[in-house]
């Protein structure tokens, strides 16, 4: 496979300067954040997929309070609600009504219910991933969160899909599982097993296995300029491999990681994605799909509690002096 150095080096501009953005965050600064117009004017997700909001929610409140009290399927199950939504409002609104959500209190004609009343007021999923509303299983109900729910409980529950999860043996496996499932497709399926995998249900090492999302493709595609018989996952796993001399090599050696954690595979295929948005503005040559960046920066409407899977050790350093 051949780079194409004038663009692959702002792939490692892009971490360095992102993460460059968060400690300062972290350390208090909330004014100038960076020099860089481009980082400054839109919206872009942080190096580590676990730092961004949503994920710091699930992490935290989803998981890492409750899981204790909840056994493996109702935590999978806890999960998998939540992220199907991806929307704290819509997460906390089910709650209120429901209870703390599990295997009791998932009662799909009644949420179904609730969720047709709070759509004529806000809307109830995210918009950061496409979510499929068409599935000839399940297009005999009207709704598009009716079908999702009604494909949890016959698939995943019923069809015994999270008993498969907890004796599973890879991420990859979690992945394939995944798959099978109605609506969901190969992006979703790995963002589902990676979610899982923040919980204490099941621990695969991040490094075992990555699956490139159509964003990634598009900055894989504009920063190598040859794959030759690989695959664009090999491309993330090359990047990782050879990530210090390239970081060298380009002169981006300020890189802060995470407390002591790596990027791994999961977040390096999230920054070709990212990579691919800054250079729709900084390289406009390089057409590749989308021409444009949907979304500004907004200022933060509060400050993150940070908390991170226990298992990964780091979050003894949290709030200590940097």
């Amino acid at each position: 496979m051949k780079v194409r150095d004038e663009v692959y080096q702002y792939y490692f501009y892009f971490i360095q300067e992102r993460m460059r953005i968060f400690w300062r965050r972290y350390e208090g600064e909330e004014t100038h954040l960076t020099n860089d117009p481009i980082l400054a004017m839109y919206k872009f997700t942080n190096v580590y997929r676990a730092q961004d909001r949503v994920s710091q929610y699930l992490i935290r409140h989803v998981i890492s309070e409750k899981e204790h009290r909840f056994s493996d399927i109702d935590n999978l199950l806890r999960i998998i609600v939540f992220k199907i939504f991806n929307n704290v409002n819509t997460w906390e609104y089910l709650e209120h009504k429901l209870g703390e959500i599990s295997i009791e209190t998932f009662d799909v004609d009644w949420i179904t219910a609730l969720l047709d009343e709070r759509i004529k007021q806000v809307a109830i999923f995210s918009p950061a991933y496409m979510m499929t509303g068409s599935h000839a299983r399940y297009n005999m109900y009207a709704r598009k969160h009716e079908k999702w729910l009604r494909m949890v409980e016959k698939e995943l529950l019923l069809g015994n899909g999270f008993e498969k999860i907890v004796e599973a043996k890879s991420l990859e496996e979690v992945y394939n599982i995944m798959l099978q499932c109605s609506f969901i497709g190969e992006f979703l399926a790995f963002q589902y097993a990676i979610d899982f995998n923040y919980s204490s249900v099941i621990n695969f090492d991040e490094n075992s296995f990555v699956k490139a999302g159509i964003g990634a493709i598009r900055g894989i595609k504009k920063c190598f300029s040859d794959i030759g018989r690989y695959t664009f996952e090999d491309c993330i796993k090359y990047t990782q491999d050879h990530f210090d001399s390239y970081q060298q090599k380009y002169g981006f050696n300020d890189f802060k990681n995470l407390f002591g954690r790596q990027p791994k595979l999961i977040d390096l295929q999230n920054c070709f994605c990212e990579t691919d948005k800054y250079l729709r503005v900084k390289m406009p040559e390089l057409l590749v799909g989308n021409k444009r960046i949907k979304q500004k920066f907004d200022q933060p409407k509060e400050k993150i509690e940070y908390l991170f899977p226990e298992k990964w050790g780091i979050n003894r350093y949290l709030n200590q002096c940097l």
